[in-house]
């Protein structure tokens, strides 16, 4: 804060007391314009933003087959918000599935020619054509061409064959692995078809229309939780060394003008290398009037800069001629003269800080608060 505020309300009571004001006096009442030590402060421009928003995008080609709702329209947590058409994902996994059936059929037939090529010494379709007697002979003669020299090794035949079957039994296992992942690939995109609200919140923006055709990469919709709302705002860098998370800073919102007290909730840890700012978000208290996209403005203090003596006087001391203000000050003559002032900011619940026009220790005019026309006693 510019001022701390119970110490500031202090001090103009105790000045007021001090002055010899009449507490009864309805219309006006005379009290000395007490100073109070006042820090530089920078206003800068920031924007109300939702505290929760994402921006929904389309992760597959395809339609637009349905929206929820309209901007402004609420939702609760996990309902679905918009869907792309997945007729075409359907299909594909309807042959994904006729891929994975013929898989698990290849592996049980090459599961049944490796258990032969492990029961059957020579096994092969020519021995099982010849029966009983083909494996008789086959076991007599094999051993004999080896001996001889002839033909191939009954051994390494024997070997090759089940190296064979081995082989087809674990290209059927890898066809199923593979049909399996292409199911769950084009589950994934199922999946990604449907866009759910992660949050309760509403529709800020519509980017599409039930039908029209999207890419992946494409803006689809916009949500957001603007049951909290915060202030975005860029600070310069210089000016940081003075805002720290917690800190609690005044701030005016353009709808109404209403003056609010700001929180820090978050700070960026990297500044913006082109235009040398911290973006720095401050939470606003519940029910403040605006919402979304509005302007705002956040007074930050500049600890760099000096700590000035200010006079400060109560809001019904000051008067207004059009849009300029000033003050009613007794001169030396124990008379009142208006004198045109420079106002700064507020200071505590009643206060004004006067920039210029006015001096600490000069006696003013106070309006009573009884009077039904504030400035109409002055016209």
């Amino acid at each position: 804060m510019l001022i701390k505020k119970l110490a500031i309300y202090s001090l103009l009571s105790g000045y007021l007391m001090s002055s010899g004001v009449v507490a009864q006096a309805p219309e006006e009442s005379v009290i000395t314009v007490p100073s109070i030590p006042v820090g530089a402060a920078v206003s800068l421009g920031g924007t109300v933003v939702p505290y929760k928003e994402v921006t929904f995008s389309a992760q597959i080609p395809g339609r637009i087959e349905s929206i929820a709702g309209e901007e402004g329209d609420h939702f609760e947590s996990s309902a679905e918000l918009i869907a792309i058409n997945i007729d075409d994902l359907l299909a594909q996994r309807r042959s994904a599935w006729a891929n994975l059936a013929n898989a698990e059929a290849a592996l049980r037939n090459a599961g049944v020619q490796y258990s032969r090529e492990i029961i059957s010494p020579y096994g092969g379709e020519a021995n099982d054509s010849m029966g009983g007697m083909g494996s008789m002979m086959k076991n007599f003669t094999n051993p004999m061409q080896g001996f001889m020299g002839g033909g191939s090794s009954p051994g390494y035949d024997r070997y090759a064959q089940r190296y064979q079957s081995g082989t087809q039994l674990e290209q059927a296992r890898s066809q199923i692995v593979s049909a399996r992942s292409s199911i769950d690939a084009i589950d994934t995109k199922i999946r990604d078809a449907k866009s759910v609200a992660p949050f309760d919140g509403v529709i800020t923006r519509k980017l599409v229309e039930v039908g029209d055709p999207v890419q992946p990469g494409q803006p689809m919709l916009e949500y957001a939780d603007v049951s909290t709302l915060q202030i975005k705002v860029e600070v310069p860098a210089r000016l940081m060394p003075g805002v720290k998370k917690g800190m609690v800073f005044p701030a005016r919102l353009d709808v109404g003008d209403v003056d609010i007290q700001a929180r820090v909730q978050q700070i960026f840890p990297i500044a913006d290398p082109d235009r040398h700012t911290v973006t720095v978000k401050l939470d606003l208290p519940q029910g403040v009037p605006g919402g979304p996209g509005m302007y705002a403005e956040v007074m930050i203090n500049d600890i760099n800069a000096k700590v000035r003596e200010l006079p400060v006087v109560p809001r019904n001391a000051l008067v207004w001629r059009g849009s300029l203000p000033g003050i009613y000050v007794m001169n030396e003559k124990n008379q009142r003269e208006l004198r045109l002032v420079r106002t700064g900011d507020d200071v505590g619940a009643d206060g004004v800080a006067i920039l210029s026009g006015l001096r600490a220790g000069e006696r003013v005019i106070v309006k009573g608060s009884d009077s039904a026309e504030p400035n109409s006693a002055w016209q």
